[in-house]
């Protein structure tokens, strides 16, 4: 959540290809759909967190330096899973982020939805996008 900076308009992309961090934009368009969407994770984490959960897992030694930040609200994922999981190492029950399959059986899904004649997949939407950056 940290890493979406509405007032600048961008989108901090960590840990990429070379291990690099990217900062990309947030188009406009998407941030009242993206901040309505944040609104309901953010319930969900708040409700999460009075029933004791609500951890998520930190990069690198963070979670041993800053030993809360796992269950502050902006080192959530954006799109988190539906359900938890035990961590084996520390017996915490946390949420990851949405499993690729969901997000290509999504872009599946509109695809066909939207008629498409060629195939959609997330590598495609990111050329695309790329594309008309240039």
């Amino acid at each position: 959540v940290k890493d979406v900076d509405f007032g600048q308009g961008e989108i901090i992309v960590r840990d990429g290809k070379g291990r690099k961090d990217r900062v990309t934009l947030l188009p406009a368009k998407l941030r009242d759909p993206l901040t309505e969407h944040l609104q309901k994770v953010r319930r969900r984490h708040d409700a999460d967190i009075k029933k004791g959960l609500g951890a998520v897992e930190l990069p690198d030694a963070l979670a041993r330096k800053y030993p809360r930040a796992v269950f502050e609200w902006g080192w959530q994922w954006i799109f988190a899973a539906t359900r938890h999981y035990t961590d084996r190492a520390t017996c915490l029950k946390r949420r990851h982020h949405l499993h690729e399959s969901v997000i290509q059986r999504a872009i599946r899904d509109a695809s066909a939805q939207a008629h498409l004649a060629k195939h959609a997949s997330a590598h495609a939407l990111r050329h695309t996008f790329a594309t008309h950056l240039l």
